[in-house]
């Protein structure tokens, strides 16, 4: 999966990742906020070239997508369910982004990790426009909010120079 990440990042044309400060950063313990802020101007890019409104980042979903891309770290797996069975909708939950007295909402999840100049926001967000399960996700229009989270190092090799990127959307109205 992540080798399709990458392949997808190489063969594809370059963005307009120059507009955004820190799209070509590495994720470094010094620069974590960059990254995000980064990541949400990418994506918002996208969103204003379809004519979509802006994603506002969301505490909550970006604790879930924090912990998410820790934990896939950790555990060694790259999944959208763990290896326990916890879901995305689970997770939100857990968070407390959705709530039981919360009748209307809609959550998705884009995940990536990548190693040396293909760990950038830049080249993440680049890899998820051309692919069509994640490209859908960030041009799905009812999605209003995000969580940006990310980790150093890779599922496969928790110690090797990487990054794991998790983006978890959502939209909830009571």
């Amino acid at each position: 999966m992540a080798a399709a990440v990458a392949a997808c990042a190489l063969a594809a044309p370059a963005t307009a990742a120059g507009t955004c400060t820190g799209a070509d950063l590495r994720p470094a313990a010094s620069n974590l906020d960059a990254i995000r802020g980064a990541t949400l101007c990418l994506l918002n890019q996208q969103r204003a070239a379809s004519g979509l409104n802006a994603l506002t980042q969301n505490a909550r979903l970006t604790e879930a997508s924090n912990a998410y891309s820790q934990e896939m770290v950790q555990r060694r797996f790259f999944a959208h369910v763990d290896p326990d069975g916890t879901t995305l909708t689970q997770r939100l939950s857990d968070f407390g982004y959705l709530v039981d007295s919360m009748p209307d909402w809609l959550a998705g999840e884009n995940i990536a990790w990548a190693q040396g100049s293909l760990s950038t926001p830049g080249s993440i967000v680049d890899a998820w426009m051309h692919s069509p399960e994640h490209r859908h996700n960030i041009l799905t229009p009812s999605f209003r909010q995000v969580g940006i989270g990310f980790a150093r190092g890779i599922p496969p090799k928790p110690g090797a120079n990487g990054s794991t990127f998790t983006t978890d959307f959502g939209m909830r109205r009571r």
